[in-house]
């Protein structure tokens, strides 16, 4: 069964139009020109390239197509009709076991189809688990495009395709728990590209060199002053020479003065000049010695930088807690060390040691350095930034491969369970190929003995009597050929043909191809009939007829898998139409075909839509060519709609008017009073009609409501 027809891109169906139904019988609605010739043409040449774009949703059926291509191909170009093939009647036995065959047959193909199902459904669970997947990864994209666009290159060629991207992503292998982070690598790349890459330069160590041995010797010394002097004694006994150093600048040269020391009038000039001799030019040359060194120890740590020079460097982040303890030590150490030198020229009598600075230094210093290496290595990747984001780029995969890896191994999982159910179906239906095959060959074997085309032959002269057709008739022509025949043509008969009864003839053939074979070896089997306007040529008593056959041989046969009908006849389409509202919801779909400019479309309609469609009614009574039964019912249901349901005025007192009491208009007004004409097939038994008059009181009846200007914009509707 077809259950999707989709045209697009041919002819008027300018964009996609799709048809889907689930029923047996599917009827078609639609003006000429609104693209009925298109769809049946498609089925008719479904190979053409012309129809790429054109798609249908079946399960394999034979589809049969009957439309004016047919008609061409089967008549206009040879009077010798291929001969339709049918089991003999006579060969019983071989009959039944041929039907037995084809049964088990049919068992063969329902189990192969049922296989297909399974493939298909479980390629539908790995189509959809790919859709969930591929969903997920998206969000790769949009997450890492646009923005700052710092990881955008890392998305080349990859932003525009969702397949694409999980592909990509699913192809690399899964890494071990990443230890980087995406934002680690998006600070290293905005370190080595774009405007933040800047080279910096390195920071300086500390280099603060130690006094020289001699000056370390000489601050431990102690400084006493002259041995030979008659104080010294005294003064080293008390051990007091820096107190009486100090106190030498208080003394005047005066004898008699105050001690500086006892405030007592006890100095002289002898004991001034003793005092003085104990500091000879010896001792004030270790005191100098010792400022000298206090300078030397300033010059040599003038140079200690600040922490200004380290501060703004961000490699130095993370180490500058350290740098400013290790910074503080050093100055601490710096300044004490002064301090005990100061003290040494106040009190050169005092041993003094310095602190040793070079562990905090050294410490300091190997902060230095490996803030540097990290200052280089950025240095260095930015003179090489190609490679290093080609590293970056990898290591960006790498880490979104392992969190994304939830999505892919989901759909792997899916996707291999469904791989192996299709794997097993695809064995067990080639197997049932096989079964077929062998069913088939059986088939073809019984056949060879058993077909004719004698009983095609028959039925189509039945039928053609039937209608009432008697001037011309088909016989059989050799052994697998039969043509059509006429008393008074021997050559081009069905040129001879009006159009009417070439449409009859071809339909008739087409019914026997669909119910036979077309190839004494063709395997019987079920079929789908697409059937374009049968009756665009014919008068309304043939249209009956035709609808019959239809009904017959196509809807209420068991051999019919399906049966697509399109019709330009509003009459033709309420004959096909099943009037039991049950049964036509169960087995038919009913569809309308219309065209505007902006192409064809087609519609699901309702039975009711079509019987109340008030333009439709207008486009049948302006065409005198349309059957009399079908003009005077529609007439009527115009009037009925206008003025009942639209006008809320009574039916029979709009009739009443008196410009329609003339006797020729009185089979009018008996038909526009009668009982609903709604359900078409109730008038096909009109039988007078006079479509001039019933066209001059349709017109009076509008023009004496008052209404003379509806009627005449609704008559130029075609």
């Amino acid at each position: 069964m077809i259950t999707e027809i989709s045209l697009d891109s041919v002819a008027s169906y300018k964009s996609k139009v799709r048809l889907n139904t689930e029923k047996k019988v599917n009827l078609v609605y639609g003006l000429n020109g609104s693209g009925k010739s298109t769809f049946s043409n498609y089925f008719y040449d479904l190979e053409n390239p012309k129809y790429a774009k054109c798609s249908i949703v079946h399960n394999g059926e034979k589809v049969l197509v009957y439309n004016q291509k047919f008609i061409n191909d089967n008549f206009y170009q040879t009077e010798s009709l291929k001969g339709i093939f049918g089991l003999s009647k006579e060969n019983k036995v071989i009959e039944e076991k041929i039907i037995k065959e084809t049964k088990e047959l049919e068992v063969i193909n329902k189990e192969k189809a049922d296989k297909v199902a399974i493939i298909e459904q479980e390629n539908k669970k790995i189509t959809d688990a790919r859709i969930i997947a591929e969903k997920n990864i998206w969000d790769i994209k949009k997450t890492y495009s646009g923005g700052d666009r710092v990881f955008e290159y890392c998305l080349d060629n990859l932003k525009g395709n969702k397949s694409r991207l999980y592909s990509y992503l699913s192809s690399l292998p899964m890494p071990a728990k990443p230890t980087n982070t995406i934002e680690h690598l998006k600070e290293e790349l905005n370190a080595i590209d774009g405007d933040t890459a800047v080279k910096q330069n390195t920071l300086n160590v500390i280099s603060l060199n130690n006094l020289t041995l001699d000056s370390i010797n000489v601050l431990n010394e102690i400084v006493i002053g002259n041995d030979d002097s008659p104080v010294a004694a005294l003064i080293d006994k008390l051990q007091n020479s820096d107190w009486v150093i100090s106190g030498l600048q208080y003394l005047k040269d005066i004898d008699g003065d105050e001690c500086p020391f006892c405030q007592s009038k006890t100095m002289t000039a002898q004991l001034v000049e003793q005092i003085k001799d104990y500091f000879d030019e010896s001792y004030q040359d270790k005191v100098g010695t010792i400022k000298l060194i206090e300078i030397e120890y300033n010059t040599l740590t003038q140079d200690f930088p600040t922490l200004d020079s380290y501060k703004p460097s961000k490699y130095a982040s993370e180490y500058l807690l350290k740098l400013i303890e290790l910074h503080s030590e050093i100055y601490k150490i710096i300044e004490g060390n002064k301090k005990l030198i100061t003290m040494k020229i106040s009190r050169p009598s005092m041993q003094i040691g310095l602190k040793d600075i070079s562990k905090q230094v050294g410490d300091f210093n190997d902060l230095v350095i490996n803030i540097n290496a990290s200052i280089n290595l950025c240095n260095s990747k930015i003179d090489n930034v190609v490679s290093e984001k080609k590293r970056i780029k990898e290591e960006f995969w790498n880490i979104l491969r392992y969190q994304y890896d939830h999505a892919i191994s989901g759909f792997e999982k899916i996707n291999n369970a469904a791989k192996k159910s299709i794997h097993t179906a695809e064995i067990e239906r080639e197997n049932k190929d096989k079964e077929a095959t062998i069913k088939e060959k059986v088939i073809v074997e019984q056949q060879k003995f058993t077909v004719n085309i004698e009983e095609a032959v028959e039925n189509i002269k039945y039928n053609l009597k039937d209608i009432g057709i008697t001037d011309f008739s088909i016989e059989k022509y050799e052994d697998n050929l039969y043509r059509i025949v006429r008393s008074d043509v021997s050559d081009n008969v069905f040129t001879s043909l009006s159009e009417g009864e070439k449409m009859i003839i071809s339909f008739l053939y087409f019914r026997e191809l669909f119910r036979g074979k077309q190839t004494a070896t063709e395997i019987t089997q079920k079929k789908i009939a697409i059937i374009d306007d049968p009756v665009s040529s014919l008068s309304h008593i043939f249209v009956y007829n035709i609808g019959r056959l239809i009904k017959n041989d196509f809807f209420n046969s068991d051999n019919v898998e399906q049966v697509f009908v399109l019709t330009h006849s509003l009459y033709f389409f309420y004959e096909l139409t099943d009037t039991n509202r049950d049964r036509r919801n169960s087995t038919q779909k009913l569809f309308r075909l219309s065209k505007n400019e902006m192409g064809s479309s087609i519609y699901s309609m309702k039975y009711e839509e079509i019987q109340n469609d008030y333009h439709s009614y207008w486009s049948v009574i302006n065409d005198d060519k349309q059957p009399p039964a079908l003009i005077a019912n529609c007439m009527r249901n115009i009037v009925e709609y206008f003025f009942n349901f639209v006008q809320k005025k009574d039916l029979s007192n709009v009739t009443q008017i008196p410009v329609l009491q003339a006797n020729k208009f009185q089979e009018f007004i008996r038909y526009i009073n009668r009982e609903s004409h709604s359900v078409g097939q109730n008038i096909i038994d009109f039988k007078e009609f006079d479509y001039i008059t019933f066209k001059e009181a349709f017109r009076l009846l509008f023009e004496a409501a008052g209404y003379s200007e509806h009627y005449k914009k609704m008559s130029k509707i075609n």
